[in-house]
């Protein structure tokens, strides 16, 4: 499966981290943005990363970038509000690129390296041919859940206080990867009804949300490099 577009959305104005996409990260001039470009162009299993955005910052950034794969669309400011409906811009995709399938992706993971997209893209290929229509990247969760009575909600054990990992496993979706057919987006979905769960791990799925986030980001980068993991 090599018919495969890379939507990467970066818009101007983040309102929870001040230019979160662009500013320094851990020593990597262009921050998240560059770092992001950087692993993608690394893919071996996508035809054309398209950047969205309609950030001048994240224009200038990526035109220094530029690479043959790289295609820079600057999105209409309509689409570009913190009001904008998701399934607005989800419809746009449909309409920004040929390719059968569109995964979506954020500069906001950036642990997840283009290994990590490629070996995705497979996974998604082997799927499809099993009957799963789309992928979402997701973490495992096991650890005890109550409802608002204080009731354990995840516990199919027959055991009070069983081991965390004996309950039932639980997926908390990461953000880090969507792939789905493009026909799909021209619905609003991004997704299919019969998704293949991709488990990532935590270390690599970190998201950037806060501040906070943004800080343990960059030691967990640094981390990484240090150890000689790939980032």
């Amino acid at each position: 499966m090599n018919d495969v577009a890379f939507f990467l959305p970066v818009r101007a104005g983040s309102q929870r981290v001040k230019n979160k996409n662009t500013k320094p990260f851990a020593g990597v001039e262009g921050g998240l943005l560059a770092n992001k470009l950087r692993q993608l162009k690394a893919m071996r299993n996508i035809k054309e990363i398209i950047l969205s955005t309609n950030d001048e910052v994240a224009l200038k950034i990526a035109n220094e970038m530029s690479f043959p794969k790289l295609k820079i669309v600057k999105r209409p400011d309509c689409l570009c509000d913190s009001s904008t409906n998701l399934k607005d811009l989800i419809r746009y995709v449909h309409g920004i690129t040929e390719c059968e399938h569109v995964l979506w992706g954020h500069v906001t993971t950036p642990l997840v390296n283009g290994n990590c997209y490629d070996k995705a893209i497979e996974c998604y290929s082997e799927a499809v041919s099993h009957g799963y229509d789309s992928l979402i990247s997701v973490s495992q969760f096991r650890n005890f859940l109550l409802d608002e009575e204080g009731r354990m909600v995840n516990n199919n054990t027959g055991l009070e206080w069983p081991r965390t990992q004996d309950l039932m496993p639980l997926y908390e979706i990461n953000h880090a990867m969507f792939i789905a057919p493009r026909r799909l987006y021209a619905e609003g979905k991004r997704t299919g009804v019969h998704p293949k769960l991709y488990e990532l791990d935590k270390l690599r799925s970190y998201d950037i949300d806060w501040d906070d986030d943004f800080a343990i980001a960059e030691a967990l980068f640094g981390y990484m490099k240090k150890s000689g993991l790939s980032v």
